[in-house]
């Protein structure tokens, strides 16, 4: 399935979501920030899916947000249209029911990195570059950039990049925890499918409940942490099912307290 410059392909409890822009890095505009949310959408509908992938097509993961496409914004439909806008798709992908596994097959700089943020588990190849390069454009990270990832990584390893400009090689991010393992140039999908399987093997009732439960805990939404925790318990229960039931009924409702 392809929606617009964001692949999706399903094989078999893994999907895999490719951005489709090569000739551009990756580099992201109006119209793949909207490609992206499609996909998580048809992600999250089928319901075979148990764990993403999330990778590049060509030699870029994502060279981040495109220039070309903000540069020339007014201020405040730069802070709607586009920072806005983009701060809702990432949150949607960060907040995907499934683990995700980002497969980091070229340099994750700026909105780049801010997307590899929003996975669970990072795989990067040896030869790529990690960095927030934003204020050497006058600008900032505008996509979770000063918030999800200093929750994720650790807010000195942010400023590092975001005030000092610091960039670090696939082996340093290893070491400071922003990548999970790093791999061979060119194998960074085989390895995303390999720990997909590995995730994919377990539970999936107990994945989806425990990717909620480290994200309230981590301090990330956890309003709607705790309130998707708590209808999935409330769903289950003969309570609901008799709510349901008298509602259809037009009858007062006998309620046990079964779960």
């Amino acid at each position: 399935m392809v929606s617009g410059t964001v692949k999706v392909d399903i094989e078999g409890h893994v999907a895999i979501m490719t951005v489709s822009r090569p000739e551009k890095l990756n580099a992201l505009d109006l119209d793949m920030l909207r490609a992206l949310s499609e996909a998580a959408d048809a992600v999250e509908a089928n319901a075979e899916v148990r764990v993403a992938i999330l990778t590049g097509e060509g030699k870029g993961f994502s060279a981040g947000g495109d220039i070309r496409a903000w540069g020339g914004m007014r201020p405040e439909e730069f802070g709607h249209a586009w920072v806005r806008h983009g701060h809702r798709i990432f949150e949607r992908l960060a907040t995907l029911r499934v683990p995700l596994v980002a497969a980091l097959n070229g340099h994750a700089l700026g909105g780049g990195l801010e997307l590899a943020g929003v996975a669970d588990i990072r795989i990067a190849e040896e030869h790529i570059k990690i960095g927030l390069p934003e204020t050497g454009l006058g600008m900032v990270p505008g996509w979770s950039g000063t918030q999800r990832l200093v929750k994720r990584f650790g807010a000195q390893l942010v400023r590092r990049m975001a005030l000092g400009g610091e960039v670090f090689s696939a082996e340093e991010a290893k070491l400071l925890g922003i990548v999970d393992a790093v791999t061979a140039t060119g194998n960074s999908v085989a390895a995303a499918k390999d720990y997909a399987a590995r995730i994919a093997a377990r539970g999936p009732a107990a994945l989806e409940v425990v990717k909620l439960m480290i994200a309230s805990a981590n301090g990330e939404d956890n309003g709607t942490a705790v309130e998707a925790l708590g209808s999935i318990l409330a769903a289950k229960t003969g309570d609901l099912k008799e709510g349901v039931a008298s509602f259809t009924e037009k009858r007062p409702a006998q309620f046990k307290g079964e779960w």
